[in-house]
């Protein structure tokens, strides 16, 4: 997902989930998340995660590139791409996606991509340990596990 800072310069999010636990795991803010940095932040998350079975991504160029899928092969983890064009393929990213949009995203205009990354993390804590999830029940991801 991509947005913009107050000067006007577009800023992305790589977010990460657990399809299972509905359980946001990373969100990265940068300028631009090329391969070598989306494979950067997942190597930092496989240092205190069990490692998925599976990615389910798009067809952006991080995820097609020859680095990454070099990465995901050497670590036993299966890509799956969803079809050009039909973003419901990969619904609960969208719905998270979506959910990010309307609870802050939209409604802050930050000056710098820290204020972004701050936000964000800050964000992820209250999304995981209290906002109310429906599909976990009624509770949050760490609390439904």
């Amino acid at each position: 997902m991509h947005d913009q800072l107050s000067d006007g310069r577009s800023y992305r999010l790589l977010n990460v989930i657990d399809d299972y636990r509905r359980e946001g795991l990373v969100i990265e803010a940068g300028f631009s998340l090329p391969a070598l940095r989306v494979i950067r932040t997942l190597n930092q998350l496989l240092e205190w995660r069990d490692k998925p079975l599976v990615i389910r991504c798009d067809n952006g160029p991080e995820f097609i590139s020859y680095e990454f899928v070099r990465w995901a092969a050497e670590h036993g983890i299966r890509i799956e791409y969803i079809q050009p064009g039909k973003p419901q393929q990969n619904a609960y990213i969208e719905r998270y996606n979506r959910t990010m949009r309307y609870s802050w995203v939209s409604k802050h205009l930050f000056d710098t991509l820290e204020q972004v990354q701050d936000y964000a993390t800050q964000w992820l804590w209250h999304y995981n340990h209290e906002r109310p999830h429906q599909a976990n029940g009624g509770k949050p991801p760490l609390m439904a596990a």
